[in-house]
């Protein structure tokens, strides 16, 4: 399993990007996916999610994560340029407090709430 890993985030909202890929590669590989697998992490602010919130699921409010998939099902192991499985968007400032509020690092936050992104990617839901 290969993954290629599209983040971008604004300077201001530092978090260990290694730790980031490692947390989701690992994932991959529990969940049995295999090929190259292409992903794009945001890590934006209050207004950029509130506005994502808005505009995708007509609710104004702060949100944590937000996941967009770009396919049904599992992904296909044998497309060579990779599957591309979608985005997801990831709010600092709510992540830096729910990291206070469970007492840990922001790190360890951001890496809970990439692969929570990353389990919707795959189809994997909560109630």
């Amino acid at each position: 399993m290969k993954l290629q890993l599209d983040i971008n985030a604004d300077s201001r909202y530092g978090f260990d990007r290694k730790r980031v890929r490692l947390a989701m590669e690992k994932t991959l590989v529990e969940q049995g996916i295999e090929g190259k697998v292409i992903i794009s992490l945001s890590v934006v602010g209050e207004r950029k999610i509130r506005e994502l919130e808005k505009k995708y699921f007509m609710r104004d409010e702060v949100t944590d994560v937000l996941s967009f998939p770009l396919g049904e099902g599992e992904p296909d192991p044998e497309d060579a340029d990779g599957n591309n499985l979608g985005d997801i968007v990831i709010c600092y400032p709510q992540a830096k407090r729910q990291a206070m509020q469970w007492n840990r690092l922001v790190d360890e936050e951001i890496e809970f709430l990439a692969n929570h992104g990353l389990l919707h990617l795959l189809g994997i839901h909560h109630d």
